[in-house]
């Protein structure tokens, strides 16, 4: 058995921000790695840190996001100093493009809604008709009646940022361990035992982290983790010269090439790539951008998002085992910034803060009749 400060249970983009995060704040470290075998959402997403549509009608979620995308820059810069790997973080902002005037509307109402609820803290925003569109990107093509741009979107390298936070919670004296599936979580008064790939580990504090899996790990630790997989595809072209800015559906990272996606499939665990999503993908991005007819795509893939009922991340603590904490989330990356510096302190002095009362797990508790 090895004894640790703090166990992590999950080594994608949510469990590697923790366990750096918990690094950084003097505890030792074990994070958990099922390997492999796992879905691994870490390795399937845009990479985008995107304020713009997050927490409509839940301030809580909006001021959370907004908060990790200011901090966003800081931790990059840490990584990069700390393991001279680059995650390729930028904020220059990100448009939002409308293909019909119901999409425009739906638009300009979710951001007047974000920017009411923000209340003292602002939430800027612009509208731009298609004039303005036009001006700023000129590539956009005749079926884009307008659009919206605000100032706190961006983006990063999603494998850089994986391989980043690894080698942060490695070289900072953490122990991962790959190929580790657990197999058993005991609690006991002052420490937790995990049983995972053929070894034993005990600490004071375990956060689960583990994407999908956290559904059935919740329970070890009288947890209710209700996720669901979401089925998301991309497609990837050959690399071009620069041509478009940031967007939320179509993505040109700094080589060159363009990620283009955003599907939302209730298909199960099922993270094979399908026809005609593929070319409701495709033809989107042609209206969009029609020079994009004539560029090469040159791969796809799927990727499983984690999903709540309510969409909404959940953070909670273990009523029945004090000290165990859950973090589920379909942003890993937008909120990666506020998992390794605000989250782990919270979980290093073993209290959530009442700003993250509202994602509590409990929120799907079902009333009994009476």
């Amino acid at each position: 058995m090895s004894s640790h400060d703090a166990i992590v249970i999950g080594g994608g983009l949510v469990g590697a921000a923790i366990a750096y995060g918990l690094r950084r704040q003097g505890l030792a470290v074990a994070m958990l790695d099922e390997g492999d075998s796992a879905y691994r959402a870490a390795r399937g997403n845009f990479g985008l840190v995107w304020v713009q549509s997050k927490g409509v009608g839940v301030p809580e979620y909006q001021g959370w996001t907004r908060l990790s995308s200011d901090c966003w820059r800081d931790l990059a810069r840490a990584l990069t100093e700390e393991t001279g790997i680059d995650c390729k973080h930028e904020r220059d902002g990100g448009y939002s493009i409308c293909l019909s005037d119901e999409e425009f509307a739906e638009r300009r109402q979710v951001l007047e809604q974000l920017h009411l609820q923000a209340g003292e803290t602002r939430f800027e925003y612009e509208i731009l008709d298609r004039a303005e569109l036009k001006r700023r990107i000129p590539a956009i093509g005749p079926d884009a009646v307008g659009g919206a741009y605000t100032r706190y979107d961006g983006a990063v390298n999603p494998l850089f940022l994986l391989r980043a936070l690894h080698a942060a919670v490695i070289r900072g004296g953490g122990r991962y361990a790959p190929n580790s599936r657990v197999a058993a979580i005991k609690a006991a008064p002052r420490a937790f035992t995990v049983s995972a790939g053929g070894s034993t580990y005990s600490a004071p504090k375990l956060v689960l982290a583990a994407g999908l899996g956290n559904r059935a790990l919740g329970p070890m630790v009288g947890l209710n983790v209700p996720v669901r997989p979401v089925r998301g595809q991309i497609l990837v072209t050959e690399r071009i010269a620069p041509a478009i800015p940031l967007t939320h559906h179509i993505r040109q990272m700094p080589e060159g090439g363009l990620l283009i996606g955003d599907s939302y499939e209730e298909a199960g665990l099922d993270d094979a790539t399908t026809t005609p999503v593929m070319r409701t993908l495709a033809a989107r991005a042609v209206r969009v951008f029609p020079f994009l007819r004539d560029v090469r795509l040159i791969r796809a893939w799927a990727a499983l998002r984690v999903m709540s009922p309510d969409g909404l991340p959940i953070y909670d603590e273990s009523r029945t085992a004090p000290g165990a904490f859950v973090v589920t989330c379909h942003s890993g990356v937008t909120l990666g910034a506020a998992h390794a510096l605000h989250f782990a302190g919270y979980v290093a002095r073993g209290a959530l803060p009442s700003e993250l009362a509202r994602f509590s797990s409990s929120r799907f508790d079902v009333p009994q009749a009476a």
